[in-house]
């Protein structure tokens, strides 16, 4: 028994090489459905593990409360939008003093997203990012000190003209003179200041660089760049993620008092957190996921109609080889399962070459976006059972039809 699956397997792959273009072209448009799924997944998962990273650099069990938020408010004429006023700066900082649960807070807001970093003759694309903080800010922010040193509490507090720099700006204005950065003088806008800090290297975000930072004190940004408009934002990290839910309720209720929010009335503000941000950008990349999955089995179905209709034309030109083997003692069921053998072999040389082509395709996206290399072993695994699947749909009929043929009239065939 074991002798005659083996001979099977190999008259299969016979007839496989024998229509080698058919077979390859049968191949390749299975191939093209398994690299379409197996490639838009491999990016999916290689863009949700960098997602997932870069959201865990911003600061663990943290969360922020920020203005933006909005309303509807009664008025004569209907209900309409309710702006908010930003949190100022009274606010924020009245919020860091008073509020007694015990965890980290901190208060910052972007001073300018294009600004021009100067050491010298050397300056930076308008494209550095300044971030006025108060002391705390680097923890909650997920920061930390390469070299050098956080400002102080009294630099904080005083106004003090230092500065901390991210990986980036340091590269682009002290190229070969690293050493040197820390005590420079550098302009900041039209602004000097000096190096106190060089910051970790925290990698790119998607659209954003967190190298290409400087953060100064929120105070003498309050002196030199900020205007009464300026929305700031505070920042609260606690100790374990299992505090976070009493952490926000103190800091909501503490802010509400802050802010004079009537009772019954929505709070003037809202609450963020990193893993609201995570989980709402994954549930984006799902519906992705799924519109990829999709597009890949319509592929797949168009695959397997292509391939039973080769095995339906093997069979019909193979005829006068049928009636030779069954008149020679081949059974129905060994006629039947050749045939049923080089559809899976097709399907599975399909198959194989779209995973290949769909991982590297894939990873090659991820590569663009700094992720490491993903091997997708559940959708290697669900590429290999699908092909099995389309080789089994598509081989049964044209391998019954020929297991039924009539010996004496296939011999008949021209």
């Amino acid at each position: 028994m074991k002798g005659l699956y083996i001979e099977n397997i190999k008259i299969a792959l016979r007839a496989v090489r024998g229509q080698a273009l058919r077979s390859t072209l049968t191949a390749l448009i299975i191939a093209v459905g398994i690299t379409a799924l197996v490639g838009i997944l491999t990016a999916i998962d290689a863009l949700k593990g960098k997602i997932e990273s870069d959201f865990q650099s911003m600061g663990s069990n943290t969360f922020s409360l920020r203005s933006g938020a909005s309303g509807l408010s009664g008025s004569r004429s209907g209900r309409r939008e309710r702006i908010y006023p930003p949190i100022t700066y009274r606010q924020a900082l009245d919020f860091a003093e008073r509020y007694e649960y015990p965890a980290i807070s901190s208060v910052s807001a972007i001073v300018s997203p294009t600004a021009t970093v100067q050491y010298g003759s050397r300056k930076t694309n308008p494209n550095v990012q300044v971030i006025a903080a108060s002391e705390g800010y680097l923890s909650t922010a997920g920061y930390k000190i390469e070299r050098g040193r956080n400002f102080s509490l009294d630099e904080d507090r005083s106004g003090s003209p230092v500065a901390l720099i991210g990986k980036d700006v340091e590269k682009k204005i002290f190229t070969g003179e690293a050493d040197r950065s820390l005590g420079s003088s550098i302009l900041v806008g039209s602004k000097r200041y000096t190096v106190v800090g060089i910051l970790e290297s925290k990698g790119n975000s998607i659209g954003f660089s967190g190298d290409n930072q400087v953060i100064i004190p929120i105070r003498n940004a309050r002196l030199t760049f900020l205007n009464p408009q300026t929305s700031f934002t505070v920042n609260v990290q606690t100790q374990s993620a299992q505090e976070m839910r009493g952490a926000e309720v103190a800091a909501v209720g503490l802010m509400r008092n802050i802010r004079r929010d009537p009772l019954g009335e929505p709070s003037s503000f809202r609450i963020t957190q990193s893993d609201n941000l995570v989980n709402l950008v994954l549930e984006q990349l799902s519906v992705i996921t799924v519109i990829a999955t999709f597009i890949g089995v319509i592929t797949l179905i168009g695959a397997a109609i292509g391939l039973m209709n080769i095995m339906l034309v093997s069979v019909t030109e193979r005829t006068r080889e049928i009636g030779v083997r069954k008149a020679i003692g081949a059974a129905a069921g060994t006629i039947r399962n050749q045939f049923l053998v080089e559809a899976i072999v097709i399907g599975q040389l399909g198959g194989l070459l779209g995973i290949v082509l769909g991982i590297s395709s894939g990873n090659l996206i991820g590569l663009l976006i700094d992720s490491p290399f993903i091997v997708p072993w559940k959708w290697i695994i669900g590429g290999i059972v699908l092909c099995l699947g389309v080789g089994l749909a598509s081989g049964y009929y044209p391998a019954k039809k020929a297991s039924k043929l009539d010996p004496i009239e296939s011999l008949r065939h021209e």
